[in-house]
């Protein structure tokens, strides 16, 4: 068998096995997160989150809502040289992110079910 003809059935059933995943994968909210930060953030994310009295303030004087917060954490940015990750229980992370065209730095406490928002600092 001629190699140009090798090379056409190759491409052909890579065409097709393509096309069966993309079939089988279509809807399914499949992610990949594999950096420390996208695992982090993501993990953060999906847990139920508790916000402390000073969080609550901050967040009424700048008018930021629940939703924001969850996006804050979301697609921010981990400093873990400030963070605190050998903790056994609750692990402490510094996320840094910008909201109208403030930067901000969020104090997360990350326990097995929830996260705490402990504090909030806005900077201009």
């Amino acid at each position: 068998m001629k190699f140009i003809n090798r090379v056409g059935y190759y491409l052909g059933g890579f065409s097709v096995g393509l096309i069966i995943l993309a079939f089988f994968l279509q809807g399914k909210k499949t992610s990949c997160d594999y950096g420390p930060n996208a695992r982090t953030t993501k993990n953060i994310a999906d847990k139920n989150k508790l916000y402390s009295d000073e969080v609550k303030r901050i967040m009424t004087i700048y008018e930021i809502d629940t939703l924001t917060v969850s996006n804050l954490v979301r697609f921010g940015d981990v400093d873990f040289s400030r963070s605190n990750t050998k903790l056994k229980d609750c692990k402490t992370y510094l996320i840094n992110n910008t909201f109208k065209e403030h930067k901000v730095e969020l104090f997360v406490k990350n326990c097995d079910s929830i996260a705490i928002i402990e504090n909030i600092t806005v900077k201009k």
